[in-house]
């Protein structure tokens, strides 16, 4: 794997994000692009060690489109200045959640969890936490979770979902609109010679959080 490529593209890219650029450098955009389905590759291969749902997902079925869409953006620039791969058991577009990676230069991150919910499956994971909040608790409370995600969820409501008590003691775990995790990690992450040591203990983590969601969206898949 040629890491080096990827964040010299994006980096270029981000420095000259318009069409004419991107056409007189499209091989430059092929080659990081193969070095990152070949980074995914490997993470894939490393997750499966632990997680056998993921084994024979493709690279090629991961990543996203370079191009952004601007129809209802401020931002008419037309590329994205990072390269994202969503490791998904059941597909990218799918409700399970699955995990992902992002490089971007000073904004990289390992990530995971589900976006969008429909409003259905959303409240079932709310009444499954707080149906087993100790056994949801013992995940994002433990040290070793915390370590990588501090905070679980994102776009966080203000009050009580509707049909759950206001005084519920965990209340805030009920809050989030988004049942995702992310790991922020440094451009150099990526350099490290133990990498997919490092991928790995931050994914198995992860995988403990996702199997208690996905325990609940998957009986809607």
């Amino acid at each position: 794997m040629n890491i080096p490529v990827i964040f010299q593209f994006l980096k270029d890219l981000a420095a000259n994000n318009n069409r004419e650029w991107f056409n007189e450098h499209r091989e430059e955009y092929e080659i990081a692009r193969a070095e990152f389905d070949n980074l995914l590759s490997a993470i894939i291969s490393r997750i499966s060690l632990f997680d056998e749902s993921i084994r024979g997902v493709q690279a090629k079925d991961c990543t996203y489109r370079i191009y952004r869409d601007t129809r209802f953006s401020l931002d008419k620039t037309p590329y994205k200045i990072h390269f994202g791969g969503y490791i998904n058991a059941k597909g990218k577009k799918s409700n399970h959640c699955g995990y992902y990676v992002h490089l971007q230069n000073d904004s990289c991150m390992l990530a995971g969890g589900s976006l969008c919910l429909p409003s259905d499956i959303l409240k079932a994971v709310r009444q499954s936490i707080y149906d087993n909040i100790d056994e949801y608790r013992a995940i994002v409370e433990d040290p070793s979770f915390k370590k990588y995600f501090p905070v679980v969820g994102e776009d966080f409501l203000k009050t009580a979902p509707k049909g759950f008590p206001k005084d519920f003691k965990y209340i805030d775990y009920l809050k989030p609109k988004e049942f995702t995790c992310a790991h922020l990690v440094p451009d150099t992450f990526f350099f490290a010679p133990d990498l997919m040591e490092k991928v790995e203990d931050v994914f198995r983590q992860f995988k403990r959080f996702s199997d208690f969601i996905n325990f609940t969206i998957d009986d809607f898949e």
